[in-house]
């Protein structure tokens, strides 16, 4: 298993200063291992709600957690709503010993009832697979790791398969259980034949501006359906939604989000990419890849917002990323030597752009402009 240091170090530090954290993230992107870093499976205070004899001793969770002192772990805390309330008159109390890691697959029950009953006590955190920074090695960048984490996504035990074809079985049967499994368990009653077909289909919207007009004519369900399974996938961390920006710049703007798979692994597994050999040569490889390096790129940058924006006369930016009051354009290039475009310019100008990166594969950095630069996406790994 890779160290996941950075991550600890970000739930060590908010466990300083706040009673409360969660650990939200898809099923089997290593919250449980995480967890474990800071508290054995096997102490009293240690609670996995899948597990029946745990799930036991929290039958009357009052006279349980009030008594208990130093740091308390729940795993999978959405499968018992009733413990928010307690957990907030707990965490009210300035003579109650616990604090707590909390932690719970991604559903929207989850995020409604913590949202609800823990505002402003708790610190929030989502958990994904892995990422370039991790599997680097601590900053030290390795193309062939960087390209496998494309291929194969960043679930752990996807990434970290024996083989290419191990890897690919783990993914199809994470998407079967997802619609199968955790989809009824959070609550959602779609029919899991319908949802996988849609999933599916979303593989060839990957990085389009979405519409929910053809799926739905595809399908033969209505457009608010459409929505409602693309919804679905998005608050439970499978899909991205990028929002568009827009104001008024005397432009007709696109006002539809993107929409992106989060893991390119799942994508590739659904799109029937097997090999690094057969991705190269695929339609999406372009599409692919600015997906993979969006997502690695939010998650190193941790911006406060993130927007895409488009004109209807072509204008376009990938991604326009907000922190205070700066504003930050990346657009990626699958490109060894990227150039400037008309396009950027106006995204530029338009946007009053502090910058503008264009992240690409290739090896090296330099600027395109006073304002433009090629960036490598190795080069955004944090120091050490």
């Amino acid at each position: 298993m890779l160290s996941r240091t950075r991550l600890e170090h970000t739930i060590r530090t908010a466990l300083t200063r706040s009673r409360a954290v969660v650990l939200n993230g898809p099923r089997q992107t290593g919250k449980t291992t995480l967890a474990h870093q800071f508290l054995s499976r096997q102490s009293p205070n240690y609670f996995d709600l899948e597990y029946p004899p745990h799930a036991q001793r929290l039958q009357e969770p009052a006279q349980t957690l009030q008594h208990l002192a130093g740091l308390v772990v729940i795993d999978e805390v959405q499968r018992q709503p009733g413990l928010f309330p307690l957990l907030r008159v707990l965490l009210d109390r300035s003579d109650a010993p616990g604090q707590y890691l909390l932690l719970g697959s991604a559903s929207p029950s989850l995020l409604r009832q913590a949202g609800e009953s823990l505002r402003g006590r708790v610190e929030t955190f989502e958990v994904g697979g892995f990422d370039l920074a991790e599997i680097g090695a601590l900053g030290h960048y390795s193309e062939a790791a960087a390209m496998e984490l494309w291929l194969r996504g960043g679930f752990p035990r996807s990434y970290l398969a024996a083989t290419n074809e191990d890897s690919l079985v783990w993914r199809h049967n994470a998407v079967a259980d997802h619609v199968r499994v955790d989809l009824p368990q959070f609550g959602i009653n779609i029919a899991a034949p319908a949802m996988l077909r849609f999933w599916t289909m979303l593989a060839h919207y990957h990085g389009q501006i979405w519409s929910a007009a053809p799926p739905a004519q595809s399908m033969g369900v209505s457009e608010p359906t459409i929505r409602r399974y693309l919804d679905t996938l998005t608050q439970t961390l499978m899909i991205r939604q990028l929002q568009p920006w827009h104001q008024n710049l005397g432009k007709r703007q696109v006002k539809a989000p993107k929409v992106y798979f989060r893991d390119t692994g799942l994508l590739h597994a659904l799109m029937g990419v097997k090999t690094m050999t057969e991705l190269l040569t695929h339609p999406q490889c372009g599409a692919s890849w600015e997906g993979f390096a969006l997502e690695q790129v939010l998650r190193i940058a941790k911006p406060d917002e993130a927007f895409f924006w488009a004109t209807h006369q072509g204008a376009e930016l990938d991604l326009l990323m907000l922190r205070g009051r700066q504003r930050i354009g990346v657009e990626f290039k699958r490109a060894d030597v990227p150039r400037i475009t008309p396009s950027m310019r106006i995204a530029a100008d338009d946007l009053q752009l502090d910058a503008l990166y264009v992240v690409h594969p290739g090896p090296h950095r330099y600027h395109l402009s006073d304002h433009i630069e090629a960036v490598p996406l190795w080069a955004l790994l944090p120091g050490p």
